[in-house]
């Protein structure tokens, strides 16, 4: 039963952690730590940029609460933390890998999710500074994106009369 019950408490922290994601970016990386984020939303040369540190710094958390749920025998806090990590490699799979193909795994996918997260992250991308900004979580999608690349998808498959009206969120 102890079981069932971490495999629960980390899929529960998986889908929190979303939350906790997008009150970090929007107001710690578009924020007060906006100088180690900036590099990201500007073209620059080389593999690595100031931004990356997050990664280090979003698995502190993970790290101790997996190392003391350990040492002290505690498992919700083990499976807090595993749970801290499976999202921060779903966030390194979606994006370095399929949204900005910082590594060329999959480079090329047709699928409606793959195709709106992309486009999300390329509205939140357009804007250059730290007070604008759009898009703020990850693997959540907002209607409005679903909509936009459904839409497309219907145009490229010759259906030429579709309508298209944008939804807000």
């Amino acid at each position: 039963m102890q079981t069932v019950f971490y495999i629960l408490v980390l899929l529960a922290t998986f889908i929190v952690m979303e939350g906790i994601t997008w009150c970090t970016h929007r107001y710690v990386m578009h924020g007060f730590l906006w100088y180690l984020h900036k590099d990201h939303h500007q073209v620059q040369p080389g593999v690595f940029e100031k931004n990356d540190l997050f990664a280090f710094i979003f698995a502190v958390p993970s790290f101790l609460l997996i190392y003391f749920g350990t040492f002290d025998h505690t498992w919700w806090m083990q499976s807090i933390g595993f749970g801290i990590m499976a999202y921060g490699f779903a966030y390194f799979l979606v994006h370095d890998v399929i949204v900005h193909q910082r590594v060329k795994w999959f480079t090329k996918s047709n699928h409606t999710y793959v195709r709106a997260i992309r486009w999300a992250h390329k509205m939140h991308h357009k804007h250059l500074n730290k007070q604008e900004g759009e898009s703020f979580g990850f693997l959540y999608v907002a209607k409005k994106y679903w909509v936009k690349v459904r839409h497309d998808k219907k145009l490229m498959a010759g259906n030429r009369k579709v309508e298209y009206a944008p939804e807000t969120e």
